[in-house]
């Protein structure tokens, strides 16, 4: 297997923090990503590469693993397992074994004698199977997409994958797909893909959860007498009586009419309603002195 220097890939040395990792790969995975470079081999390729390194990196046991044993880091558990039979201590090396004779030889090299398709004691030879490498994926949305549930078909690892979207997947959710991550070594089974959504959100709702949270201006005149305003909801317009003497600030809660509950059919979160009152300006002197006189009652 040749050497795929992750570090590289992602443009970082090998003191780079977690933080590090994760930033390079989200700019990386942006600029390079399939949907912005379209009908570009070579960017399609680069996303690949740079999925597989984050993969490795980000995860502290597979890069401990890729920054002992190279090219061979996904044996480990089998160099150090075959070390401790011999009690041949692997731990520490660059990836090279030393034997007695001075002659040095790769661990891929070993492994193979071992494990791979070398003669064993009776005589036949075994190859050991392995699971594929897990890839990750980030899926940038709008929260407008994920309200309803949604069809995609996406491009990882050089395939297409048709992938549902329930409506409700939150920001930063991870789902995984089995089967569609690498392809497994010797026959063995391939590895997971996992999708991370990124949403963005473009609307005046805020979102907590199942909850949505929006603003609505109430003139003046209707917060002190009352009234029927329309307002604006994720899915349309309603109509909404508006107590008299209603106060600045004052919520309403609008039941139902929030995000849909993941995987829920049919279940919404709650739409919260805060009332902004407005003052009247630019009134003309026939308002002020209607005002004057309201202030007058007011003070009997």
């Amino acid at each position: 297997m040749e050497y795929i220097d992750y570090y590289k890939i992602l443009e970082l040395n090998k003191n780079a923090s977690e933080s590090d990792i994760k930033k390079a790969f989200r700019k990386l995975a942006r600029k390079h990503h399939p949907d912005l470079n379209p009908n570009d081999a070579s960017a399609k390729k680069k996303f690949q590469d740079i999925n597989e390194a984050n993969e490795v990196l980000s995860d502290p046991e597979k890069r401990k693993q890729y920054d002992t044993y190279g090219k061979d880091w996904k044996h480990a558990k089998e160099f150090e397992k075959a070390g401790g039979q011999r009690q041949q201590p692997f731990g520490g090396f660059s990836g090279r074994q030393q034997h007695s004779g001075g002659e040095e030889h790769d661990f891929s090299d070993f492994f193979e004698s071992m494990f791979g398709g070398g003669s064993s004691r009776s005589g036949r030879g075994r190859q050991s199977r392995f699971k594929g490498q897990d890839l990750n994926a980030e899926l940038h949305l709008d929260l407008k997409e994920v309200y309803k549930t949604d069809k995609r078909t996406l491009t990882v690892n050089g395939k297409s994958i048709r992938l549902n979207i329930p409506a409700g997947v939150e920001n930063g959710q991870t789902i995984k797909i089995p089967g569609h991550g690498s392809e497994g070594m010797n026959g063995g089974a391939s590895g997971d893909l996992f999708i991370t959504f990124n949403i963005s959100n473009h609307t005046r709702f805020k979102r907590e959860g199942n909850n949505l949270y929006s603003d609505v201006d109430l003139d003046f005149y209707t917060a002190v007498l009352g009234g029927e305003i329309t307002i604006d909801t994720f899915d349309g317009k309603v109509k909404l009586n508006v107590k008299p003497e209603t106060q600045n600030g004052t919520k309403v809660k609008l039941k139902g009419k929030g995000f849909p509950v993941y995987k829920k059919e049919g279940e919404f979160g709650d739409l919260y309603i805060t009332y902004q009152v407005k003052i009247p300006t630019n009134i003309t002197e026939k308002e002020k002195e209607l005002f004057r006189e309201l202030a007058k009652l007011n003070k009997k």
